[in-house]
């Protein structure tokens, strides 16, 4: 009987244990949800700016090379020894300096020699014109024979033409004295001499050049621009736009585009095999630091001013074969935004379609959130030049 209550009672604590227990275990959840709740993480903090508005220009880009406007190979006219170098090496020259000097003695002499050819000449030419006057008057009066006077005619004709030829040979004397006097066609830089004082040098075209010289104060950039660009913006014949194409030039160590220029002329006919056309820019040298040969980025400008919308390359995600980005709503949620790119435009990259001015987008912190989280935004500029640094934690400290 004993037995049979002692076990009553200890069922009787194990089911009072078993609610608590129960109890315990319904309370717990409760507990849990609380803690969760307490050390749910906060919204993440990210970077946005306002979607620009801006008045732009499609730009092509091209390659090509720089050209100098006159480039002259410096030949001898006239042969001679070499007895004078006038510049130095890589300097600038303006138009008549002298560069060279060919030994200037033989031609002078020869000079000399015509100069005297032609005094001869001339009394001789004066000598038959006085007996051509006198032989008129002698025929007039019939004293001479019709044969004398056509003979002293004949002389007098004779005596005029060779003191016209003594002339041209003076000239000619003179042409070759000065051409021993070798000068600058054009101004420009001008480049190593390359024969020295002492050598005899050949006239002609097939001798070897003294020197070049290229002029700076302008030049060209050629570069091949493709059929369809040349169609709609660059083919003088085309109707309906007067305006002059715009065109810019940077140097391979330059991020953007310097100097402004004109197009100088187009090619007379498109390489069928590249499906391009020979374009020439020309453009303003006055520091002199355009070089001919060196590498030229040139962007052509392929539209009339337009509308668009620009943001921060940073703020473009990838997706699969797509691009977008993250737009903020008025709750600061991040919100999927498929969008069209167009071209780069003075470090920000247009947007065809997708967005407008004005929007709030993700530009920094875009692999930190998720479409549709929320986020806690610093509103920084889009144009990158225009953002504060942010301080490190250890400058913080310090």
């Amino acid at each position: 009987m004993v037995s049979r209550h002692r076990i009553a009672v200890l069922a009787v604590f194990a089911a009072v244990i078993a609610a608590g227990g129960g109890y315990a275990l319904l309370r717990a959840p409760a507990g849990a949800n609380a803690a969760q709740a307490q050390s749910a993480p906060a919204a993440a903090s990210v970077e946005v700016a306002e979607v620009v508005n801006k008045t732009i220009v499609d730009w092509q880009r091209y390659s090509g090379r720089l050209e100098a406007i006159d480039r002259v190979d410096i030949r001898p006219l006239v042969s001679g020894t070499l007895t004078a170098v006038h510049f130095q090496d890589g300097s600038i020259v303006k138009k008549g300096d002298v560069l060279f000097t060919i030994d200037p003695r033989p031609y002078a002499a020869e000079v000399d020699r015509a100069a005297a050819a032609l005094t001869a000449a001339k009394a001789r030419a004066s000598y038959t014109a006085s007996e051509l006057a006198r032989g008129q008057r002698l025929l007039a009066d019939n004293a001479i024979a019709r044969r004398d006077f056509e003979e002293k005619q004949n002389a007098a004709r004779e005596a005029a033409a060779n003191l016209q030829g003594a002339q041209a040979a003076l000239d000619y004397a003179k042409l070759n004295l000065g051409y021993t006097r070798i000068e600058a066609p054009v101004a420009g830089r001008v480049s190593r001499a390359e024969v020295t004082v002492g050598n005899v040098v050949a006239a002609g075209a097939a001798s070897v050049p003294l020197t070049t010289l290229v002029s700076v104060s302008k030049m060209y950039a050629s570069f091949d621009v493709d059929e369809q660009t040349f169609l709609r913006y660059v083919n003088p014949a085309r109707n309906g736009r007067d305006a002059a194409v715009p065109v810019e030039l940077g140097l391979a160590n330059e991020d953007g585009y310097s100097r402004s220029g004109v197009v100088h002329s187009v090619d007379n006919r498109l390489d069928a095999t590249s499906g391009t056309i020979r374009v020439r820019a020309e453009f303003d040298n006055a520091d002199g630091s355009l070089l001919p040969g060196l590498y030229a980025r040139v962007r052509l400008g392929g539209s009339d001013p337009r509308e668009a919308v620009l943001i921060d390359e940073r703020a473009i995600g990838t997706d699969q074969d797509k691009r977008y980005v993250l737009v903020l709503d008025d709750k600061n949620h991040a919100t999927y935004r498929q969008v069209k790119l167009g071209a780069n435009q003075d470090g920000l990259r247009v947007i065809d379609s997708g967005l407008t001015a004005g929007e709030r987008i993700v530009i920094n912190g875009l692999q930190r959130i998720r479409p549709g989280d929320a986020v806690t935004p610093t509103v920084v500029p889009m144009i990158a030049a225009q953002r504060k640094p942010v301080a490190t934690a250890s400058a913080a400290q310090n």
